[in-house]
């Protein structure tokens, strides 16, 4: 198997959400006895990633102090703070940065959502030397809430499209990247994958694909689904436990 780091990205203020957890930052959302973040990193080590890293930045840390004190069966965890608020995409180049790490692919998922589906088609993807990275879409019978995902059909990546009607496949915030794509992202802050990353490389002619799931997927952004997370939690990790 590549050699794949994941980063989870747990930077954010968590604006929507703030007055349920006025002192943690949003990863760190008790959900059926321990943080919703703990149960990304439980997810991704059943996707047999063995290294994760956390970026983090308000109240960051509160997220470093837990995982130094508390065991992960079978995969490290490391925490990088950002300074200032730099993007998702700059949040990334941080940790990059920082770690001094050089795995064969990054793997880029969010702090606040989880899907749960099996990534080895996405890891497949990049064992071809043309394909430099690929992103998972979520196809959703109604698809208005979100931008969509614009593909050609051969599933490579043309853009990001504006919420529209109807049914579409909408971006799950879950990218793979070959680190020798790097040097190809924007220099600029704050960075973001769908505004500057991405539109950067398809206009240097990468090569991005596009992986089409229908998983179980929540987003813990809102008190309404913030409420929903723990039958969400209990109910995915007994079906693929």
């Amino acid at each position: 198997m590549q050699n794949i780091i994941a980063v989870i990205l747990a930077g954010g203020f968590g604006t929507r959400v703030k007055h349920l957890l006025p002192n943690i930052p949003k990863p760190m959302a008790k959900v059926a006895n321990k943080p919703f973040l703990e149960w990304i990193i439980n997810y991704l080590h059943q996707q047999n990633i063995n290294n994760c890293i956390v970026s983090t930045g308000y109240l960051g840390d509160i997220i470093e102090s837990y995982f130094n004190n508390q065991y992960v069966e079978n995969i490290n965890v490391k925490c990088y703070q950002e300074s200032e608020p730099l993007g998702t995409a700059g949040g990334f180049i941080n940790v990059v940065n920082l770690s001094n790490q050089q795995p064969s692919s990054w793997l880029i998922t969010n702090g606040d959502s989880l899907i749960f589906t099996d990534l080895k088609p996405l890891f497949n993807y990049l064992e071809n030397d043309e394909i430099e990275g690929a992103i998972l879409g979520l196809s959703l019978p109604d698809a208005s809430r979100y931008g969509s995902l614009k593909y050609d059909d051969d599933y490579n990546l043309i853009s990001f499209a504006e919420k529209q009607q109807g049914k579409g496949v909408i971006n799950a915030g879950v990218y793979l990247f070959k680190h020798s794509v790097m040097n190809k992202f924007p220099n600029k802050k704050p960075l973001s994958f769908e505004y500057d990353v991405f539109p950067e490389l398809l206009n240097q002619g990468c090569k991005i694909k596009v992986h089409i799931t229908e998983a179980s997927f929540l987003d813990i952004g809102t008190p309404e689904t913030l409420i929903q997370a723990e039958n969400f939690i209990l109910n995915n990790f007994k079906i693929n436990n």
